[in-house]
């Protein structure tokens, strides 16, 4: 329960009225003690002290004669007048009873006892050791006195180490002469001349004590006897002088409290590291390091990259240089069978640029193997890019041809031949060639891509990859191939019924679908996927868009050509396009 401002000040006017009609009022029970739920104690010297001259600890007994004090007993009263009239009013604290413990504190022995009884628990008269003082819980919440700067130094010295602190800021200010020795304290509150180190003994009817040991400066000088102490532990064990125990490898400390020895575990984040030469701050890891939490050292980063012993990168570089090889192989067939009615028909000497650039799209993909370099960075999306868009223009140009020659040549002649007359084909395809080499250009100047080491995505991983690999350049660079994509479909759509061995439309939309699938897949995975592997995925990409083009387009050509040479003729040919003017005729 947590006691309201306002009922804190009717305490403290019920006290000052008391104090000021000076309470002389005798209470009818002698009773010091009131149960309660809650316990207030109060230190009050009802007596004097003995008032000779001692140079050693010395139990004294309160109840002497002549030595009745009576401003301790007009506090004494007080406290007990406003603890009872808080109890009385149905305002203050209601459905709450505060109880007291009164104990004369006419001496530094009396003070000790009293407040040793404070701290002990409920029910005992002794005070337990402890290995966590911070969850101690004393007999009474609160302490009420003394009124000497004596008793209240020495109240404190017992109190401070429970966590209860009473802050004796004029202490610094003490600077006088006692039987010839300066009495006078440093900043920090520290006497500046030595002492002798006391144990007492309380096992016995009567207190003694003996000096277990000395401690001078200047310089510090600390001796002490272990063989006069007395441990209060199983066989005078040495109890631990700690609040709270160690922590555990890889969790810092923090201070609860005022003091250094009173702390929480707290775990080390990870990235962080417990260092022992600090126990209460963690230690960031190096850039190439990383850490676990609670960790108390820093462990090498894992490089990762796209190796070439890799075996997941021998099947991409097997599959690539396979397909380099069968493009190769296709240029020697159709240089081989140039002349033949298939490769006439399949564009003649344009194949050579459409298998060349697919060549070209193919050999960028290798830079996409070992530490990333400025080159490869450069080269290997543009020089993709720009392949491919070589291979789809010439793909849109060969399919828009023969609509032209099949559907329009006759209806408008003269738009043809000025169409032949100035070499539209070879025009288009190198307009749209200029157009996505000027974009891959702009892309490389503009959006850089650059070798780098990433260290944000992974703390255990340094991943070396290229700057921005899905960047506005990369992104205007593919959106052009996918408008070529259409219109190279949309060009092939309007010759589906063209003669058989002109009617390409199934074979160019089975490689153009490969294509969207592929660039649909690696936009979408490198969205949400910023994984190590990513070079993977954007080979995989690549792969299959130019496997997919070669596959869709020269495949079935050189099935005719090796396995059915009996399609590979003029006769052939040349029926099959009577067949389509008999149809075009009939409709």
């Amino acid at each position: 329960m947590l006691i309201q401002p306002i009922h804190l000040v009717h305490v403290q006017l019920a006290l000052t009225c008391c104090w000021a009609l000076g309470c002389h009022e005798t209470a009818s029970s002698p009773d010091f003690t009131l149960p309660g739920d809650y316990l207030l104690a109060g230190l009050f010297s009802l007596h004097g002290d003995c008032l000779q001259v001692r140079c050693s600890p010395q139990v004294t007994l309160c109840d002497r004669a002549n030595s009745f004090n009576g401003h301790g007993y007009h506090l004494f009263q007080a406290m007990r007048l406003g603890v009872e009239r808080i109890n009385n009013s149905t305002t203050l604290l209601p459905n709450v009873t505060l109880g007291y413990e009164l104990h004369d504190v006419c001496s530094e022995s009396a003070t000790v006892y009293a407040v040793l009884r404070m701290l002990s628990r409920q029910g005992t008269h002794h005070v337990e050791m402890q290995r966590n003082l911070y969850q101690y819980s004393p007999k009474a919440l609160a302490v009420i006195g003394p009124d000497s700067t004596d008793e209240a130094g020495i109240a404190a010295a017992l109190l401070s180490p429970f966590l209860v602190p009473l802050l004796l800021e004029q202490i610094y200010k003490v600077n006088f002469l006692l039987h010839g020795v300066t009495v006078a304290f440093d900043k920090n509150g520290d006497p500046l001349s030595g002492y002798d180190i006391i144990a007492w003994d309380w096992s016995g009817p009567t207190w003694t004590f003996r000096v277990v040991g000395t401690s001078i400066w200047p310089p510090v000088q600390l001796d002490i006897n272990k063989t006069n102490i007395q441990w209060h532990g199983k066989d005078n064990q040495v109890p631990t002088s700690v609040c709270t125990r160690d922590c555990a490898e890889g969790h810092h400390r923090v201070v609860v409290g005022f003091y250094h020895c009173c702390f929480e575990c707290v775990p080390c984040e990870a990235g962080t590291f417990l260092n022992k030469s600090d126990l209460y701050n963690c230690q960031p890891c190096g850039r190439e390091e990383w850490s676990p939490e609670a960790s108390h050292t820093c462990f090498p980063r894992t490089v990762v990259v796209l190796t070439w012993h890799e075996p997941i990168s021998w099947v991409l570089l097997a599959v690539n240089t396979l397909l380099l090889l069968l493009l190769v192989g296709t240029a020697g067939l159709f240089a081989w069978h140039l002349d033949t009615p298939v490769v006439r028909s399949a564009g003649g000497r344009l194949c050579f640029l459409m298998l060349g650039s697919l060549a070209g799209g193919s050999c960028s993909l290798y830079g996409f193997f070992g530490e990333p370099t400025l080159p490869t960075c450069l080269l290997r999306q543009a020089l993709f890019f720009l392949g491919f868009t070589i291979f789809l223009s010439c793909l849109t140009i060969r399919s828009f041809q023969l609509v032209i020659i099949f559907k329009f040549a006759t209806k408008v002649p003269t738009s043809y031949h000025a169409w032949v007359r100035n070499h539209g084909p070879g025009l288009f395809v190198t307009l749209s060639s200029m157009a996505q080499l000027l974009i891959c250009l702009t892309w490389l100047v503009r959006w850089t891509p650059l070798p780098t080491r990433e260290y944000r995505r992974f703390p255990q991983l340094v991943v070396l990859e290229c700057t921005e690999a899905i960047s506005p350049g990369f992104l205007l660079a593919f959106t052009y191939n996918g408008l070529l994509s259409v219109s190279a479909f949309a060009c092939s759509y309007l010759g589906k019924d063209l003669p058989e061995n002109y009617n390409e439309a199934k074979c160019v939309t089975f490689s153009l679908l490969l294509n969207f699938v592929s660039w649909i897949t690696f936009c979408t995975m490198a969205s949400i996927y910023q994984g190590p592997y990513l070079s993977v995925i954007n080979v995989l990409a690549a792969l299959t868009s130019l496997s997919g083009g070669f596959s869709g387009y020269f495949l079935p050509k050189c099935y005719v050509i090796l396995c059915r040479q009996d399609l590979n003729n003029t006769e052939h040919f040349q029926a099959s396009i009577q067949e389509y003017s008999r149809r075009c005729g009939s409709t």
